[in-house]
C-alpha cells in the first residue's frame, strides 16, 4: 500500500519555495557585503569566498557521499550559510580557520541534523562561536575600517563594542570620547566584524525581506525594541557608565542578527506570539551579555540560547483551533 507522508507543519501552500526565500535574503545582504568589501577590501572578499566556497563544497560532499542522496546544494541554503558565517568574522582571519569554521558550520550544524529543516541551531552561528572559542586570539582581532589593500597584515583597532567594555570594567585609557559619531556607525566607518560595520546597509536588507514577505516585522521589531528598552533603563541609572540605548541597535551584530539570523524559519518559532517572546528574549539577553557578560558581544550567544527554546515556545504558544473556543 502507499504510504501518505505529512511533512511538519505549516501546511499552508503559498507559491513559496525554498529557493526563493533563500536567494531572496541573499539579495538583501548584497549592500551589507558591498559595504564591508568597500570598507576592508581585499580581506572581506577573501573571508565571503572562502565561507561560501568551503560550505557549498562541503555540503556536496556530505550528501553525495556520505548522506547517498539528491544533492540540494542549488537551493541557496549553502552559500547564505557561508555569506553569513562570513559575515560574522574579521577580515583579517586566517583562510584555514575561515574553512574550520565553515566545515563546523555545515557539518555539525545542519547536516548532522539531517540537513536543512532538521537543525535546532543556525548553522552559521555554530561555526562563529566554535571558532570564537577555539580561536579567540584571531576572532578578536578587529581591522580599521578604510584598508582596501591589506589582509593579515592590516592595522587593528578597538570596537565600539569593546569601547564600551573598557568603560563599563574601568579600563586604563577607556573613554566613552573615543566611540565613533552615531553617523559613522550608521554607516560602517568603524572597526568590527564585516557584518557589524553598516547598520544602514542592514536596514535596507530588511526593508527587502519585508517587502518582498520573505520575513515579518515580529522577531526583528522585539529584538531591537527589548534591547532598546534595557539599554535605555541601563543608561538612566547610569550614564556615565552605560550606554545611550541607540549604541546597542547600531554597533556589533545587533542588526545582522536580528534582520538575517534570528529570523531564520527552521530556528524561530511558528507563531506571531510566540516569534514574539522569542525575540524579546534575545533582545533581552543580548543586551545584558554585552553589559554585564565577560564578552563584549552577545548576539551569536543570545540566538543559540533562544534557538533551544524555540520547541518548547511552538509547543506552550500556539494559535487558537480553527473553530475552537
Amino acid at each position: 500500500m502507499e504510504k501518505l507522508i505529512i511533512s511538519p507543519s505549516p501546511h499552508i501552500h503559498s507559491g513559496d519555495t525554498v529557493e526563493r526565500n533563500m536567494y531572496a535574503v541573499l539579495l538583501a545582504l548584497i549592500p551589507a557585503c558591498l559595504v564591508s568589501i568597500a570598507q576592508f577590501g581585499l580581506g572581506a572578499l577573501v573571508v565571503l569566498s572562502v565561507a561560501v566556497g568551503v560550505c557549498v563544497l562541503a555540503e556536496w560532499l556530505i550528501v553525495k557521499y556520505i548522506m547517498k542522496s539528491e544533492v540540494t546544494i542549488t537551493d541557496g541554503s549553502a552559500a547564505l550559510t557561508g555569506i553569513l558565517l562570513g559575515m560574522n568574522l574579521p577580515s583579517n582571519l586566517p583562510v584555514w580557520i575561515i574553512a574550520i569554521g565553515a566545515l563546523v558550520a555545515i557539518g555539525v550544524g545542519k547536516m548532522s541534523f539531517g540537513g536543512l529543516g532538521g537543525n535546532i541551531f543556525n548553522p552559521a552561528l555554530v561555526g562563529r562561536v566554535f571558532l570564537l572559542i577555539a580561536y579567540p586570539a584571531q576572532m578578536t582581532i578587529w581591522p580599521e575600517a578604510g584598508q582596501l589593500t591589506s589582509y593579515t597584515d592590516a592595522t587593528t583597532g578597538a570596537t565600539p563594542l569593546g569601547i564600551m567594555k573598557g568603560v563599563i570594567n574601568s579600563a586604563l585609557g577607556a573613554s566613552w570620547d573615543q566611540l565613533p559619531s552615531s553617523i559613522d556607525m550608521l554607516l560602517g566607518v568603524h572597526g568590527g566584524s564585516l557584518g557589524e560595520v553598516s547598520a544602514l546597509a542592514l536596514l535596507l536588507g530588511l526593508a527587502y525581506l519585508l517587502y518582498k514577505r520573505v520575513i515579518t516585522w515580529h522577531i526583528p521589531v522585539s529584538i531591537l525594541v527589548s534591547a532598546f528598552t534595557l539599554g535605555g533603563l541601563m543608561y538612566l541609572t547610569n550614564p556615565d557608565i552605560y550606554p545611550a540605548p541607540w549604541f546597542h541597535l547600531l554597533t556589533g551584530g545587533m542588526l545582522l542578527g536580528a534582520v538575517f539570523m534570528a529570523t531564520d524559519y527552521v530556528t524561530s518559532p511558528m507563531s506571531k506570539r510566540g516569534q514574539l517572546i522569542y525575540g524579546c528574549l534575545i533582545g533581552i539577553l543580548t543586551v545584558a551579555i554585552r553589559l554585564f557578560g565577560a564578552y563584549p558581544e552577545g548576539m551569536s550567544f543570545a540566538i543559540l540560547i533562544m534557538n533551544a527554546f524555540t520547541p518548547l515556545i511552538n509547543m506552550y504558544v500556539k494559535p487558537k483551533h480553527f473553530g475552537g473556543k
